[in-house]
């Protein structure tokens, strides 16, 4: 796989829930992704989402090489119960050069090693759990990633045609029926805003309405 100009290639290796979750949401949002595992049902179930999408024995450096791992911008490693298998495969990925590797942990010794070796940690079942809990707390507690009828809260990063442009003149209420609730700027968020606010190069626009229409604004300032 031949990594194309301004379009981010995803990697996820291992295709338990977790991952083929994560595999069909990013090629559903029109992602490119390249899939690995060692179960060829697995493999051959996500080539309806993916055509690069490969059964591998082993996950040595040279069989991740072959696939195309080390065109992809970021790769998760979806692999949290053979905590060998997963710690060895992560570094092979880091070795690889990719820019951005994200691994699954299930123990914070796991996690802590993974650190270590230069991924980024995500522990799924423990977030979900906390994530729950907060929302049977508080009854209205915003599930931060999804809401109802394909409502979403998602991050925007400003693009170069952005950088200069107000709140006013994208029109972005009217236009893409979307709605603005935060800018982020390195490390401060903006929550009060003028429709004269001038997007900064770096900003991070978080927006809120249906995806479709987040991914048209993108599109149309990309």
């Amino acid at each position: 796989m031949k990594k194309k100009k301004d379009s981010s290639i995803f990697g996820i290796i291992g295709l338990g829930r977790f991952g083929t979750a994560l595999a069909i949401t990013l090629a559903e949002a029109g992602k490119e992704v390249i899939v690995v595992d060692q179960n060829e049902e697995k493999v051959k179930a996500m080539r309806q989402y993916t055509e690069y999408a490969f059964v591998c024995d082993n996950l040595s450096k040279e069989a991740l090489s072959e696939v195309g791992i080390q065109n992809c911008d970021t790769v998760v490693v979806c692999i949290g119960s053979k905590i060998d298998t997963s710690i060895l495969t992560t570094l092979n990925v880091v070795s690889l050069g990719v820019p951005r590797v994200i691994s699954k942990a299930t123990s914070q010794d796991q996690g802590a090693v993974l650190e270590k070796i230069g991924a980024e940690v995500v522990y799924p079942e423990r977030d979900m759990a906390t994530r729950l809990g907060k929302r049977l707390i508080s009854g209205n507690f915003l599930d931060f990633i999804f809401l109802d009828n394909d409502i979403e809260i998602q991050q925007v990063p400003v693009s170069d045609s952005l950088v200069g442009k107000t709140i006013r003149e994208i029109n972005i209420r009217k236009k893409y029926s979307l709605n603005i609730i935060a800018i982020e700027h390195q490390q401060d968020t903006i929550i009060e805003f003028a429709p004269d606010y001038e997007f900064l190069k770096e900003d991070i626009i978080v927006v809120i309405g249906k995806l479709q229409n987040i991914r048209k604004f993108e599109r149309a300032f990309s």
